[in-house]
């Protein structure tokens, strides 16, 4: 089974996927494996910025992981559903791809949005492998493909990792990439209304799960994830 690619993070507003994953992305690109993210809104519900101003922080965000591809759905913010639609959009998208890996919202999450795309995704990349459902891409009839695994990143509720992955020596990337959305995250000179994820307390958060995550591993940071299936290892000597 051929792989264009060896990662694609997909969010549902362009700064989860920085949020949940970004010290993860790092590290793998830094490895030398391909990584792309697929956002499924622009965030225009959000309280503070604007689409314009969103585009422009998620191309810089991409920049500073080093993702060369990022695209987005551009489904309707705050009315995203798993319908017929929405999972051949997403279809086209995995089959162009064809990652190895998807890294896709959580589960169970604050956000409404971020459960209903978690079910879209899974349900996406279950009928990606399904070849009597057809799609094209540019003009031209795609084959049938299904992403080996998928891992759920965790976002706003404290959810139990399945694993971590340690990000020490990329926590600072991450950072970077989530300051790049200047619009949504604390900024004591913004007169921007304020927000829960503006909040300087949201902002230290960040860091205090991170460092959670790598204790537990016995490193200095680490981001946990969601499995969607079991784990499993040839050698209990894989396991750190």
């Amino acid at each position: 089974m051929k792989h264009n690619i060896d990662i694609l993070a997909i969010g549902a507003h362009p700064d989860d996927v920085e949020l949940g994953c970004g010290g993860t992305i790092a590290k793998h690109i830094s490895q030398g494996q391909s990584v792309a993210i697929i956002d499924l809104t622009r965030g225009e519900l959000g309280t503070r910025g604007s689409i314009e101003i969103r585009d422009l922080e998620s191309r810089k965000a991409a920049d500073i992981l080093l993702v060369k591809d990022r695209f987005n759905l551009g489904l309707r913010d705050g009315w995203i559903e798993n319908n017929e639609d929405s999972q051949l959009s997403l279809i086209s998208f995995l089959r162009h791809l064809r990652p190895k890996i998807v890294l896709c919202t959580a589960p169970n999450d604050r956000h409404p949005d971020h459960v209903i795309s978690s079910k879209l995704i899974v349900d996406a990349c279950f009928k990606s492998g399904l070849k009597k459902i057809e799609t094209q891409w540019e003009g031209k009839t795609q084959h049938a493909y299904r992403p080996v695994n998928l891992y759920h990143y965790i976002q706003f509720y404290d959810l139990s990792a399945d694993f971590t992955v340690d990000i020490s020596d990329h926590f600072e990337t991450k950072m970077k990439a989530i300051n790049a959305h200047s619009s949504q995250f604390y900024d004591p000179l913004s007169v921007d209304s304020k927000t829960l994820i503006s909040s300087k307390e949201f902002y230290d958060s960040i860091s205090a799960r991170s460092i959670e995550w790598g204790r537990s591993m016995g490193t200095a940071h680490g981001e946990g994830f969601i499995a969607e299936r079991r784990l499993g290892v040839s050698l209990l000597t894989d396991l750190l």
